[in-house]
């Protein structure tokens, strides 16, 4: 499955032009720490709970240039980015033949067989910035970049450079390794503005467009917005104001709180995250005019498993973590956004009377013919009704933990002045959703099926 920028530039299509809502899971580890039978598991139950995208790391962060993967396999010769360890012909898993870029081809291509794209990062950014670390220059990560951009150019591959650092000093290696991989996909006889999908995945509370909002290869902005509390994550404001930058470019948040992670930057004020976090973050960026949304859970990130060095305080291992309910819940939101006409979606606050902030932040977008305004923790809130085309709206809850959908004031009402609406609860975990549809559009209950684009 290729993917590219829409015609309006502000959401991602297939192909074939139809519309691609990025929900992603993050596995950073994944081709470093799981066997072929450890990624199907983990991959399937993935594509079972509604993710299309997979976000994970060819240059792992936790030791991936010395810490062999299952298969005893590093993945360059003497830490040589212009060595990719490579071995002639295949191999079963287990002999010196099955290389560590074979079992990356294997979990890629399983992933894709599931309907899963992968956001494959090149390297972590330690490999890049960090003094103590740094095996990459501006010549070698051209070379890299090339030899990835070779390998991977028929699959369903999005391109994310960067890796949790910032980028500054370091953009022309960055540069570099965009431009070998946009060399590896052409030579390989693809198109390369077609093929070659790019982004640049940043460290907590910074974007991607810091640094490279002007460049050609950057086709969509990046935020990572971090795990930090609902006041100062600011989720919203901050992929409003790269939804405002010219050039237009889509733009979403690659790394919000994850699920079951300390929230910092004091973990003993603050707790740990569970789902009713997630499910603020991921509705305020969406409704804020992201084109997508990743989804992390704190212990599969790092693929936690006996034996391993945990990082920050995993809660489970791996294996239980994959059902852990933020997980399931996001298949909610997916359904939402796609039972609507998709590329019509603009953010729009103007919709509300009063958005508060943090965890109770109120957040509206509407479309052709809809609008949804979410409550973080359902709160009351007064909307303009004149917004929405339509004489008549049909007025919905939309339940983001279980996508249930039961009628609003009464189930239908005019299309004229304020009206304050209430949540049918309230609270950190009541989250809600209000669907206003024209009631003469006949959209599908919210959630459960695609409208026509």
């Amino acid at each position: 499955m290729s993917i590219r920028v829409g015609d309006n530039k502000r959401f991602l299509v297939t192909g074939d032009g139809k519309p691609f809502f990025y929900l992603a899971d993050t596995a950073w580890e994944l081709f470093h720490r799981l066997d072929r039978e450890q990624a199907v598991r983990y991959l399937q139950t993935r594509a079972d709970q509604g993710f299309n995208v997979v976000q994970a790391v060819a240059l792992a962060e936790l030791d991936g240039l010395t810490d062999p993967n299952p298969y005893g396999r590093l993945p360059l010769i003497d830490r040589d980015p212009t060595r990719p360890a490579v071995t002639a012909g295949s191999g079963a898993p287990g002999t010196d033949a099955y290389d560590y870029w074979e079992h990356v081809d294997f979990v890629t291509d399983e992933a894709n067989q599931r309907g899963l794209v992968i956001a494959l990062l090149p390297t972590w950014g330690s490999w890049v910035v960090d003094e103590n670390r740094r095996v990459f220059t501006r010549e070698n990560a051209r070379t890299y970049g090339e030899f990835l951009g070779r390998r991977y150019q028929d699959k369903g591959v999005i391109w994310v450079l960067g890796g949790d650092r910032k980028a500054g000093g370091f953009e022309e290696v960055w540069r570099a390794m965009a431009r070998g991989i946009a060399e590896g996909v052409s030579a390989a006889g693809r198109d390369e503005g077609d093929a070659a999908l790019m982004t640049f995945h940043p460290p907590g509370t910074a974007t991607s467009s810091t640094w490279f909002h002007d460049d050609p290869w950057l086709d969509f902005n990046m935020q990572q917005t971090g795990h930090r509390p609902a006041h100062v994550s600011q989720t919203a404001e901050r992929i409003a104001r790269d939804y405002a930058r010219t050039p237009v470019k889509p733009v979403l948040d690659g790394e919000p709180l994850y699920e079951d992670h300390p929230i910092r930057p004091q973990p003993a004020e603050f707790g740990y995250s569970f789902d009713a976090h997630v499910r603020q973050r991921a509705y305020a960026s969406v409704f804020a005019g992201a084109c997508g949304v990743a989804y992390g859970h704190h212990s599969v990130w790092q693929m936690y498993a006996p034996g391993r060095r945990p990082i920050s305080g995993p809660l489970f291992f791996w294996q239980e973590a994959i059902h852990r309910p933020g997980a399931g819940q996001m298949r909610h939101l997916r359904a939402l956004i796609e039972s609507r006409p998709f590329v019509s979606r603009v953010p729009d606050q103007s919709l509300v009377a009063d958005p508060l902030d943090g965890s109770q932040r109120i957040q509206a977008t509407r479309g052709d013919g809809y609008a949804f305004i979410y409550s973080g923790e359902g709160r009351p809130f007064i909307v303009d009704l004149g917004k929405i085309g339509g004489e008549r709206l049909a007025a919905r809850w939309f339940n983001p933990r279980n996508g249930a959908v039961f009628p609003a004031e009464g189930g239908t009402i005019g299309r004229r002045g304020t009206r304050e609406f209430t949540p049918p609860s309230a609270g950190l975990g009541s989250d809600w959703v209000l669907v206003l549809d024209d009631a003469s559009r006949r959209f599908p209950v919210p959630g459960t099926g695609p409208a026509a684009q």
